[in-house]
């Protein structure tokens, strides 16, 4: 009789994930049985989220901090025995306001979480998947890489770039059997969405209703998304079912014409 060798558990690293997006994808790691550890730049929001996920382990680092990056890689390493998957979740949406308007300080933070940061976390892992010649590597963007936003020059910059950062690395490390891919987000259901559309109202002099309407009518299918709907398209591209997707920036934004 033929025993099929048991399958070991995914081992998934999620940096920015103690809150937002990125907890909704440790979240769906960890209910599948992934053992996952995240990172954090806030370290009370990090010990209450592995306090309410008994078996997920976590670092406080900042991901603009090349050396805080080195330090959550060495103790998930060591932790999980090897990454499968690294997702760089982490970002910072930066100043709102006009390019004239942005200082020194300002600009380098949004370049250093949004898209450093995800340069320092692949540096660090890469190794580790090139030696196991298998991995995983899904970097989430933003639709607004494609098509742009006004007053947000920084954030916008740094998602156009993280893009650029994910073909380099589906061709730099396919070869070593590692995928690289990229997620646009569309209009996510969430505290700072629903605070544009306040915003909007307040603007507009209209109503809430009537500014969420307005947004809503810049997408094809007229619905906000659901992080949950982005952290299942997370776990597709870590999953066999993948296995040759590589290179890819794929939208889940019900056709986003227009922030």
């Amino acid at each position: 009789m033929l025993i099929e060798p048991e399958e070991k558990p995914l081992r998934v690293c999620v940096t920015g994930g103690a809150g937002g997006l990125g907890l909704q994808i440790a979240q769906r790691f960890h209910r599948d049985g992934a053992r996952v550890h995240i990172c954090d730049v806030a370290p009370e929001d990090l010990l209450r989220t592995l306090g309410d996920h008994p078996g997920m382990h976590g670092t406080t680092a900042d991901v603009s901090i090349s050396a805080e990056v080195r330090e959550f890689v060495r103790e998930a390493v060591e932790w999980m025995g090897g990454i499968d998957v690294l997702v760089n979740c982490a970002g910072e949406f930066g100043p709102r306001c006009r390019v004239e308007e942005i200082d020194d300080e300002e600009w380098d933070r949004a370049l250093g979480v949004n898209l450093s940061g995800a340069f320092y976390c692949i540096r660090e892992v890469a190794p580790v998947l090139r030696a196991q010649r298998s991995g995983a590597i899904v970097n989430i963007a933003c639709t607004a890489a494609r098509s742009g936003m006004p007053r947000r020059a920084g954030y916008v910059a740094a998602k156009a770039g993280l893009l650029g950062l994910t073909l380099a690395m589906a061709r730099e490390l396919g070869p070593d059997n590692v995928r690289c891919n990229a997620i646009l987000p569309g209009m996510i259901d969430g505290p700072a969405a629903r605070q544009l559309v306040d915003l909007r109202a307040r603007q507009s002099r209209i109503s809430r209703d009537e500014a969420e309407a307005e947004l809503l009518s810049r997408v094809s299918m007229r619905t906000w998304i659901e992080p949950e709907e982005v952290a299942e398209m997370v776990a597709y591209l870590a999953s066999p079912a993948a296995r040759h997707v590589s290179g890819q920036e794929i939208s889940v934004c019900g056709n986003l014409e227009w922030e």
